[in-house]
């Protein structure tokens, strides 16, 4: 799973790279910015293009100066922004008004292939956003503003911690994370305030969530002053720092700590314990909420960019679940395992042959695992990510509730090498003994490479695109392109094994599952319990992935769809163009093409790969 950053939480929430050489027109908008001088009713349609991206990228990084710095832009790193006010959805619903309105004022026809791609793209991406924000969708969306999946709470400590997305390496960026603390205890307070208005409608979030959002807040409260992850960057104090301003910042950190932080978290804790717990909903699923079944159809809708109804996901899980189990079974017979496939899932989640002894194991793995593809990656991408990849293991603050794995976008600017971090791969090692090793290959190919951190990095290191196109994306795209990812292990060599082959099954059983479990909790009116059995009975994944994948489910509606979706629909364009190009389809090419002009939502996705597909042959 990628995540980019979490502001108004989605994936930027995602994740896209450009070449000069075949995008032309995308390179000329970056390098040759509209004279000044010239009056915008004269500039040439490509101009009023490049105006329009620029101006919109402009107007929304200072609205949420947290992608900024997510960019490397510290211009207003002095803030977080405004994420849960009423004020703040309006600003961001006519931001979009105005972005398409300008965008509608140029006439596509006048613009070039690629030019009429990129309006394509930034009409669609402000055409959903405007959905999000209309009238039926809002009162269901704004007054639940965090949950223990996607909250401020979650994000905001690692964010401020030292080894987060905020940099810390000037007496400013220590001043500057001083500054933004205060907005963030503004930030809980605007939470409460909207979490008021949900009691009052009756929209309110799933007790099980509220429950688990109580125990993520004790838990950051107990960590006191100096133990608090707030409190990290004191420990890494850059070098050039000056014992006085060291020793100031201790100080001021710990006040900020005591005083406003940890105040702004009891408020929220006790608010929720003792207002709103009593009044959350006892179904987990969506249809058991006011206004459900409508908010559920759009992010159907929104997460995998297709027209598709909880039916139709429901079926096409159960379909892909019943092909994977067939060929999970052929290799459990391919081991010589007696017993039953569901025996041979409990074989593969007790047998201590298949579990990690330490952390450190997992490391060392993971990056023996990132060697093995690095020697082989060449062969199918012609262009590889400069910005550097880390693995690290979740925060202990976090860990328990989170995914078993996800990737956190890195910074790379050769004309600001100081901006610059890595992209991280972060696994979950919470419950070592239930985790098992056998997917660990397939984990890499789809949260490294060549899944989140080559699709994102090179995206990001593309100064040809869009902003948009750089930083934006879409969960059909950017969690598809890395399932497909997974799919290339034949190829180059990987899961050799056949028990890591049964750990690639896994995997894809797992998002296969997800369609099935987030239909089911939200359209059908499974329970939690339910919805974890059958995670259970369809793979061998442990007891505790599965309670934390379906409480993410219940906390993230159909944010989950997308991967399967994106991932049949690169399969299904990849079929296409091996069987209409025969001896000219090149594997290299068409990755190019699937990732050089950005996230594209599907249905754009395939119009291009058919032009493509008409080029060649020519």
């Amino acid at each position: 799973m990628s995540r980019r950053f979490s502001s108004k939480f989605g994936l930027a929430l995602a994740s896209i790279l450009a070449s000069t050489a075949l995008c032309p027109a995308l390179a000329e908008m970056a390098e040759k910015p509209a004279p000044a001088s010239v009056a915008a009713d004269k500039a040439s349609p490509a101009d009023q293009l490049r105006k329009v991206f620029a101006d919109s990228d402009e107007a929304s990084l200072k609205r949420n100066p947290v992608i900024a710095i997510f960019r490397g832009d510290l211009r207003y790193a002095d803030r977080l922004g405004d994420f849960y006010s009423d004020a703040s959805a309006k600003a961001e619903k006519m931001a979009s008004q105005a972005d398409l309105a300008n965008l509608r004022r140029i006439k596509r026809a006048s613009l070039s292939a690629v030019d009429q791609l990129a309006y394509d793209v930034f009409a669609y991406q402000t055409q959903l956003t405007l959905k999000s924000y209309a009238p039926e969708i809002v009162p269901l969306t704004i007054v639940r503003p965090i949950d223990h999946f996607n909250g401020i709470h979650t994000f905001y400590p690692s964010f401020a911690s030292g080894q987060g997305a905020a940099p810390f390496k000037s007496t400013l960026d220590y001043e500057n994370n001083l500054k933004r603390h205060k907005n963030y205890a503004k930030m809980i307070d605007d939470a409460i305030v909207q979490f008021r208005k949900g009691l009052k409608t009756g929209v309110v979030q799933p007790r099980l969530t509220v429950e688990i959002m109580i125990t993520q807040l004790d838990g950051i409260i107990a960590e006191g002053v100096e133990k608090s992850t707030f409190y990290g960057p004191i420990s890494k104090f850059p070098e050039s720092m000056s014992a006085g301003d060291k020793a100031r910042f201790a100080a001021e950190y710990a006040t900020v700590i005591r005083d406003v932080i940890t105040p702004a978290h009891a408020r929220l804790r006790d608010f929720l314990k003792n207002d709103y717990l009593p009044k959350s909903r006892a179904g987990v699923g969506l249809v058991h909420m006011k206004g459900g079944e409508k908010l559920y159809n759009f992010l159907i809708e929104s997460n995998t960019t297709l027209p598709m109804k909880a039916g139709e996901v429901h079926a096409l899980g159960l379909s892909e679940v019943a092909r994977i189990t067939a060929e999970m079974d052929s290799i459990r017979q391919k081991v010589g395992f007696k017993g039953t496939l569901a025996e041979f899932f409990a074989h593969l989640r007790t047998d201590p042959k298949f579990k990690p002894k330490t952390k450190q194991e997992l490391v060392d793995g993971y990056y023996a695992i990132g060697k093995k593809v690095d020697a082989q990656i060449g062969k199918f991408f012609s262009t590889l990510p400069k910005t550097p990849l880390e693995i690290r293991y979740y925060e202990p603050y976090r860990e328990k509730n989170s995914a078993g794995a996800s990737y956190e976008s890195g910074v790379y600017d050769a004309a600001k090498p100081a901006n610059n971090r890595p992209g991280v791969f972060y696994f979950n090692t919470y419950d070592l003994p239930s985790r098992t090793t056998p997917g660990m290959e397939t984990l890499y190919l789809h949260e490294a490479a060549p899944g989140h951190h080559f699709q994102i990095s090179l995206a990001q290191e593309n100064d040809a695109l869009p902003a948009f196109m750089r930083y934006g994306g879409n969960t059909a795209f950017v969690e598809g392109w890395a399932l497909y990812a997974e799919s290339l292990w034949d190829e180059m060599g990987m899961e050799s094994d056949p028990y890591s082959r049964f750990g690639g099954l896994d995997d894809e059983m797992l998002r296969a599952m997800r369609l099935v479990v987030d239909s089911g909790l939200h359209a059908k009116g499974w329970t939690r319990e339910r919805a974890i059995e059958y995670m259970l009975a369809n793979s061998s994944m442990g007891k505790t992935d599965a309670v934390a994948e379906v409480e993410r489910y219940i906390a993230y509606p159909g944010q989950a769809l997308a991967y399967k979706v994106g991932q049949l629909t690169i399969l299904r364009l990849r079929a296409k163009a091996e069987k209409a190009l025969g001896g000219k389809f090149d594997l290299k090419a068409f990755h190019a093409e699937i990732l050089m002009t950005g996230a594209l939502p599907m249905t754009i996705l395939e119009r291009k790969i058919d032009a493509w597909i008409a080029r060649v042959q020519k």
